[in-house]
């Protein structure tokens, strides 16, 4: 015993906790048990408050009025798990009368059998079936009981002239015996429980307190670790860039990261996440910048020799990046949802795409045109190189460039005529489609979702769902990937977040901001709808 930790002595315990809660719940209380409750017990008196209460008082029996009227009501029922058989109650072979049930201070003047969980047990309760009553006495037959069955007893009574007036009666007395039922085979009187019985909520109890000793121990033995780390941290600081439509997701994944992993650090700013294309970029940048080269000539030279990766950059796009930059290496990620997103002045909720060409082509210019409000369309863009930008020209607008730009500063168009103007991030879009009337906006469903100045649209009355863009119903998706320059060293702090992005606990910061995880998909390595 001497070599038996307290660790393992508390997890002992945790497992034989609901072993014994199984065997008194299957072994001891499943045996045959015959019990009974008492669901009422009231006087005339108590009653009194009721409009009919005196037709209860002026209750007779052969003429005389009842002193002190009472009514009980009593449930007999088999509250164990095998059935009891009239043979299994514990009187003598020639008595039928299986339970007894005594009134003390009062006398018996009426019973019924008010109620039976089921009709096969009418037959038990003839005249000769040992159903009888007596001055202060209940006799109940000897009845066949399934499992789970039970019947009632309604009992009026009056009080005995030798009983204290004013004083409460006592108790019922219920009296009757099962062979091999649960202690000894007694009746129990049973409990209506609206959670658990007594036994099990100490069971469970217990498990608390053995759940909480493993928890203290966990955290206070002196061999454990400060902190418990994921497989995948790094030493070092890596910087992120590329499209604001996924900063928010990456972001919350990193602040996790860096939790969990005290050793690194990671970079997120305003100047690194500027769009999809600003990513690629900066990344790109970097990398030749380390390879010691300044063209691009230089770099596919060194690209071609196989040179290490980056260790200690990120770039997130909103889409792939297309042909050309030969050292970025992809990673699928994630389905990301976009949207359009109006002014809530607007009047419209939903636009089919040959409205949505015509708007971006400058052949709708006010929403009355759409069965909309009298106002003027405003078009609110990203600017080139955005992932939302190019994925809108693309699957919604058919590759149709948009319009040229009308206005420098958003904040200051013309808003009694249509136009268009461009800002640098999703943030700034969404505002600015929330302060300027008739404005029109796109953006990731998740951003435009939590904007409270802003009204998403369906297209073709699909709203942004992955069961939308499953179907092919819904066109506005784009699949996020994160690059790399090069392929990073396993060890690095870029390849361990990566990983933790992807396939660890890391992905579970894309789905709180409308971003589908690639592992949840069909085909994770495509990343893409059903379709």
């Amino acid at each position: 015993m001497s070599g038996l930790s307290w660790e393992s002595m508390v997890a002992a315990l945790g497992l034989a906790i609901p072993v014994g809660a199984a065997m008194w719940e299957f072994g001891f209380a499943g045996r045959k048990r015959l019990g009974y409750r008492v669901q009422m017990d009231t006087t005339a008196k108590n009653a009194d408050t009721h409009p009919h209460a005196g037709v209860l008082r002026q209750m007779q029996q052969n003429g005389t009025s009842l002193l002190d009227p009472s009514f009980v009501l009593l449930r007999i029922q088999n509250s164990g798990w095998t059935h009891i058989d009239a043979n299994d109650y514990v009187v003598r072979d020639d008595d039928q009368v299986g339970i007894r049930i005594n009134f003390p201070g009062r006398r018996v003047d009426g019973m019924v059998v008010t109620e039976l969980s089921h009709d096969y047990l009418r037959p038990c309760f003839d005249d000769a079936a040992g159903l009888r009553m007596a001055d202060g006495q209940i006799e109940l037959p000897r009845v066949p009981l399934n499992r789970g069955t039970h019947y009632k007893v309604l009992a009026v009574l009056e009080r005995d002239p030798d009983f204290p007036t004013g004083q409460d009666f006592p108790d019922p007395v219920v009296v009757a015996g099962i062979k091999g039922g649960v202690r000894g085979g007694r009746i129990k009187k049973t409990e209506s429980h609206t959670f658990a019985s007594r036994p099990v909520m100490v069971f469970i109890a217990l498990l608390v307190l053995v759940a909480a000793a493993q928890s203290f121990t966990s955290f206070t033995r002196d061999d454990a670790p400060a902190q418990a780390a994921p497989v995948d941290c790094a030493a070092g600081t890596l910087t992120l860039s590329g499209s604001t439509a996924f900063r928010a997701a990456v972001a919350d994944a990193a602040k996790r990261y860096v939790k969990k992993c005290t050793d690194a650090r990671i970079t997120i700013t305003d100047d690194t996440f500027k769009g999809s294309v600003a990513g690629l970029d900066s990344l790109e940048a970097a990398g030749k910048k380390r390879a010691g080269t300044t063209t691009g000539e230089a770099a596919d030279t060194n690209a071609g020799a196989g040179g290490p990766g980056l260790p200690d950059r990120l770039a997130f796009t909103d889409g792939a990046k297309g042909d050309g930059r030969p050292r970025l290496l992809p990673r699928p990620v994630a389905l990301s949802l976009f949207t359009l997103a109006v002014n809530k002045d607007t009047g419209v909720q939903d636009l089919s795409l040959k409205q949505l060409r015509q708007i971006y082509s400058g052949d709708i210019t006010n929403w009355r045109q759409v069965n909309g409000n009298d106002v003027p369309i405003h078009l609110v863009s990203r600017h080139p190189g955005s992932g939302t930008r190019s994925t809108l020209v693309q699957q919604v607008l058919a590759g149709k460039e948009l319009l040229e730009v009308t206005s420098g500063d958003c904040a200051s168009m013309d808003r009694g005529r249509p136009g268009r103007c461009e800002v640098g991030d999703t943030a700034t879009l969404l505002d600015n489609v929330a302060s300027i009337p008739g404005a029109l906006g796109h953006s990731e469903a998740g951003a435009a979702l939590t904007h409270e100045g802003v009204q998403q649209v369906r297209i073709s009355g699909y709203p942004a769902t992955v069961e939308g863009a499953d179907a092919g119903a819904y066109p506005y998706w784009q699949t996020e990937f994160a690059y790399t320059y090069g392929e990073p060293p396993a060890d690095s702090v870029a390849a361990g977040f990566l990983r933790y992005l992807t396939e660890g606990a890391g992905k579970d910061s894309l789905p709180v901001h409308g971003h589908r995880p690639c592992s949840e998909l069909e085909k994770p390595l495509l990343c893409r709808p059903a379709d």
